[in-house]
Parts: C-alpha cells; structure tokens; sequence
C-alpha cells in the first residue's frame, strides 16, 4: 500500500475501535511509559494533546505535574507549515480547538529545544525500524530537525496502527521507540524491552 492508502486502512481501523477499547488500551500504554526510565527521568516531556482517536496522553501529563516535571505541547502554526514547543498548565484554559479537532494551546511560555527529555509522538502508523505515518504535513519531521533538539522520540500507538512495513522517504524521520499497550519496543534493534 502507498501512503494514501495505508492512512485510508489505518483511520478506518481506529474509527472500528469502540470507545472503551480505547480508552482500555490508552491506560495500558500510559502505565507502560510511565514506568520507563526515560519518561521517569525527563525533566521537561513533550506530550501531544490527544484527537478523539488517539492515545488519550491525559493521564501522562497529570502524572507529569504531579512529578513536578515541565510539559510541553506543541503550538501549531497552520500558515507557518510549523510547530514549537510551549509549555503548559492546564487542559481546562489556554486552548482552542480547531476544524480537526486538534487542540492548541494560545498561550505558553517557548521551551528551548535542548531543555527537551523526551518527545512523545503521535501517527497514524508504525513500523518496528520506527518508521512513521503521520497525516501528511510533515510536521513532526521537520520539528525533529530542529537544532538542539537531542530528546528521544517515543511514539504512542495503540498495536492495530503497527505494521511490518511503512512506506518512507528521505524527509521522514524515525522514532526511537514505539510504545503500545503489548509493551515498549527499542526500535533502533527491534528488541522488546517489556510486556510481550
């Protein structure tokens, strides 16, 4: 399948999900990254605020407060073709919503890309090798291109959006590592770190 066709497949899967598999699914993700090293040891983690069909990340960030962790979230700039890295302090105020349903936050402090610990990720699909689909506006590659930026890049995704195989080119930009509620799997050497 080309791109086009795998996110066709891969929304229509998540559109099959009923509401509790999600949200079932969405705890057991959360309670896998929360219990990773990376996550417990980053300072400042950039979360993304959660679609409808998404891993819910709400339980990440107040999980992240409660640790006194800084959280970001990215700020889109839809006429920039851009995203940046903004901290915030609640879900309740501070945001608009957009035609998508994407969430983004007005207001927020700018964190340097190099304060960054770890970059959870969205997409619509997966590979082992941490290859990424996204929705095709490339703009979670190009942040991840951004000077300073060393964190790690981990992706959340429920196991229907993993493949064998998906289609890339020279602009996309893998993940380290690729969280699901089966487990956490390193995606540099495909080797499972926990669950099954």
């Amino acid at each position: 399948m080309n791109k086009k066709e795998l996110r066709q497949e891969i929304k229509r899967r998540l559109a099959e999900m009923s509401r509790k598999d999600r949200l079932d699914k969405s705890k057991l993700i959360c309670q896998h990254l929360l219990s990773a090293e990376p996550f417990q040891k980053a300072s400042v983690v950039m979360a993304f605020l959660s679609m409808p069909h998404e891993v819910d990340t709400t339980p990440i960030i107040l999980h992240a407060w409660q640790q006194g962790k800084t959280v970001a979230v990215p700020k889109v700039s839809w006429e920039q073709r851009h995203m940046i890295p903004v901290e915030i302090q609640s879900l309740e105020t501070g945001m608009e919503t957009g035609e998508s349903g994407l969430r983004n936050p007005v207001t927020g402090a700018p964190i340097p890309f190099e304060e960054i610990d770890l970059v959870l990720t969205p997409g619509l699909g997966f590979d082992g090798r941490g290859n990424r689909l996204g929705r095709g506006g490339a703009y979670y590659d190009r942040f991840f291109r951004s000077p300073g930026l060393e964190a790690l890049r981990w992706a959340l995704a429920f196991s229907l959006q993993v493949f064998d195989r998906i289609p890339t080119d020279s602009k996309d930009v893998p993940v380290d590592a690729l969280v699901t509620e089966h487990g956490i799997t390193q995606c540099t050497d495909e080797v499972q770190v926990r669950g099954q």
